[in-house]
């Protein structure tokens, strides 16, 4: 049997997309309506203090396309505080107009291949990365994806150090992008129906176009990988959310 990779795992991860039903906000009364953003800004007030307190981190942009409105993704210490938000959320006036879209959970998660003699967990660089504070890019591409298991293109089956040395070139290519993508992995293998999801982050969306395309060439994507349902969106910062849910 191949040896599994260890991972390290960090802050839990929820991605909330839901579309509104603007024929039934539009039904609402100016003042029913401002209340209801009231109340949903105070939930994102809340989100701001966590991430102050480097308790957790979030990110709301709107997404563009038929497959949802708006997309929340949510870090968190713990799983069932990221059902505590979604709960606080679906018991909101405004989530009375919304209609799920598509969720997905996972945890930040990096792969140990650091030397055996180093506690990871003390090395602030991976702390940052299994901790991260979300940027405020204008842009956002999430994207759930496997590793293939067909054949002989099986990625399980491939011994540890060959899955290693794909793996570092694979991220070789990612690290060309660094200073215009921001990339997150999170790990759902028994959380959710893929096995990874990947948030990407950059002020300029063709960024996500160049660096996808350019990994498509890569033996890890060509041969194993496979991907769900691409979702990009624009960010949506806590004094515009009243512009965009104006009629």
């Amino acid at each position: 049997m191949s040896e599994a990779a260890k991972t390290l795992d960090g802050w839990y991860c929820l991605h909330d997309l839901r579309s509104i039903d603007w024929a039934a906000w539009k039904t609402l009364s100016s003042d029913e309506r401002e209340q209801a953003m009231f109340e949903f800004l105070n939930i994102i007030e809340k989100w701001n203090k966590t991430a102050s307190a480097k308790q957790g981190s979030h990110a709301m942009y709107t997404v563009v396309g038929q497959k949802a409105d708006i997309m929340f993704m949510i870090l968190r210490p713990t799983m069932g505080e990221l059902n505590e938000i979604e709960t606080e959320l679906n018991k909101t006036t405004l989530a009375e107009y919304m209609v799920p879209a598509y969720s997905y959970v996972s945890v930040v998660e990096l792969s140990n291949y650091l030397p055996a003699d180093e506690d990871p967990y003390q090395n602030p660089q991976i702390l940052a990365r299994l901790y991260p504070e979300l940027p405020a890019a204008n842009h956002i591409c999430f994207y759930p994806m496997d590793k293939r298991r067909q054949g002989d293109d099986n990625w399980y089956m491939l011994p540890m150090e060959e899955r290693k040395k794909l793996m570092y070139s694979h991220g070789k290519i990612g690290r060309q992008y660094a200073g215009k993508v921001r990339q997150v992995i999170t790990g759902s293998v028994g959380f959710d129906d893929y096995e990874w999801g990947v948030t990407l982050f950059a002020d300029d969306i063709l960024q996500f176009k160049k660096l996808v395309y350019e990994m498509r060439f890569d033996e890890v994507s060509a041969r194993y990988g496979e991907f769900g349902t691409f979702f990009v969106g624009n960010i949506l910062p806590s004094e515009k959310v009243a512009k965009f849910l104006y009629v």
